[in-house]
């Protein structure tokens, strides 16, 4: 007999665990920006940013601690050069590539 799990059962998933190498930050960054959404690569920069030690990344990035959690935090919408200096701050670069396309 199969025995049913509910959800509150389930043990919490912190995605910040399984980012072990700087391959892993740079495919999570790179999936969680190609679904488009702004407020979720927000969030992942977060997560990133926790593992690596928000105090670290904030020195690096020039922010101060308290407008780094600020800026992000899931309802922030940060300016492209807060994401840019948090991404330099990573080891990240964000690249723009062609759409493909079916012929």
């Amino acid at each position: 007999m199969t025995r049913k799990t509910r959800i509150a059962e389930l043990p919490d998933f912190d995605m910040a665990e399984s980012l072990q190498s700087e391959e892993d930050v740079a495919l999570y960054l790179s999936l969680v920006l190609e679904d488009g959404d702004a407020a979720e690569f927000t969030h992942a920069l977060g997560v990133v940013a926790r593992v690596r030690g928000m105090s670290a990344v904030a020195e690096r990035s020039g922010l101060t601690r308290e407008s780094l959690y600020k800026a992000l935090r899931p309802s922030s919408q940060p300016r492209f050069d807060t994401i840019h200096r948090v991404c330099q701050a990573l080891g990240v670069r964000l690249v723009a590539l062609p759409l493909v396309t079916p012929h």
